[in-house]
């Protein structure tokens, strides 16, 4: 709103004029400037942010594809992949070809390293196999000697030494047979397999080991057991667990050997358990280790042994694709090691109630 004074003649003040005008059109216009301007700082901020976003993304995408890779190979340990290059010669590049070059260094040395081992495994394989001849020639001759000796009555120091010497000449070609089958195992180097029934392989082993009983107890009850493996080896596999039982078990003991196919899971199981005191809780984690040995129930035992022989079980399983583990034997009290081997696919034959006595 103005006022305008009106003049007379003499300049005299004769009246007053107003005018106004409504001012609501400014106020909507001051309204949409604000708005405007609000807008323009939310749209630009908003801008900003998506543009650093996707520039943020595009500077840290070859970090990103480095970060995967580097995961997947930690999770697969395969040294020999490459990383990918970025484009761009800046620090992620340095970044990457640092890192590529401390995975070929690593790829060689590990390269270098399954040389060196696949070598000694071949040398010890190899040494096993030619002392095998010579330790047989000369445990034979020992034998011999020994023979000789008790044929003339003679109970001297002759004797003892020489039953002495067969004694570790026996123990010696066991250690350099155990050796010899370890290191072909881990060689890889695979013997020839066949189809065959464990149960028949279980019970040729334990008639082998019935001699050495010395008033223990070995009930067996096998029924049939499809596999597909090695003779030899699955024999020895047997063998060492029952010598195991025998072994670790005072006279009297029980001693249990069971083979059984579980169709449902496609698997073979060979048990065999004791009432012997179990394994010792400080070697449940050690006792498939090698040169791993307990408190043997017979000092003579004691020094038979080789500390290979769960070893040997756990490695003979692992090359036929089965697992070995130890359990508290429920019925006998004692030790109970489970062996579960994959089963071939055969027609079923009925062989429920089959079992095997053997004792002394």
């Amino acid at each position: 709103m103005a006022t305008q004074p009106v003049l007379g003649p003499d300049n005299e003040v004769v009246g007053y004029i107003q005018y106004a005008r409504s001012d609501s059109h400014v106020d909507a216009t001051v309204a949409k400037l604000w708005l405007f301007i609000v807008g323009g700082i939310l749209g630009g901020t908003a801008l900003a942010v998506l543009a650093g976003v996707a520039l943020a993304r595009r500077a840290m995408k070859p970090i990103a594809i480095l970060t995967s890779s580097a995961r997947e190979i930690a999770a697969t340990r395969d040294a020999s992949r490459k990383l990918p290059q970025p484009t761009a010669e800046d620090e992620v590049a340095e970044l990457s070809n640092t890192l590529q070059d401390m995975l070929s260094a690593l790829d060689a040395s590990q390269i270098e390293r399954e040389k060196a081992m696949q070598k000694q495994r071949e040398f010890v394989a190899d040494a096993s196999h030619e002392l095998r001849t010579p330790l047989t020639s000369i445990l034979a001759n020992l034998e011999l000697l020994e023979a000789q000796l008790g044929s003339v009555n003679s109970y001297g120091e002759e004797q003892e030494l020489a039953a002495s010497a067969v004694r570790s000449s026996q123990r010696m070609s066991r250690l350099v047979s155990d050796l010899l089958l370890l290191a072909r195992n881990d060689a890889g180097q695979a013997r020839p397999k066949v189809d065959l029934d464990l149960a028949e392989v279980a019970l040729g082993a334990a008639r082998e080991i019935s001699p050495s009983l010395d008033g223990r107890t070995l009930h067996t009850e096998c029924s049939l057991a499809p596999v597909h493996g090695n003779r030899d080896e699955l024999h020895r596999l047997a063998l060492n667990l029952l010598d195991n039982a025998v072994r670790y078990t005072p006279n009297g003991a029980q001693v249990s050997l069971t083979t059984r196919w579980e169709r449902e899971a496609n698997a073979v199981v060979l048990i065999v358990s004791d009432s012997g005191p179990g394994i010792p809780s400080e070697l449940k984690d050690h006792v498939f280790e090698r040169f791993v040995r307990g408190a043997s129930s017979s000092d003579t035992a004691a020094s038979d042994g080789t500390g290979l022989g769960l070893a040997m079980v756990k490695a003979i399983a692992a090359s036929h694709g089965g697992t070995v583990v130890t359990e508290a034997s429920q019925e006998l009290g004692g030790a109970q090691l489970v062996v579960s081997l994959p089963a071939r696919d055969v027609r079923p034959v009925d062989r429920s109630g089959q079992s095997d006595q053997v004792g002394l």
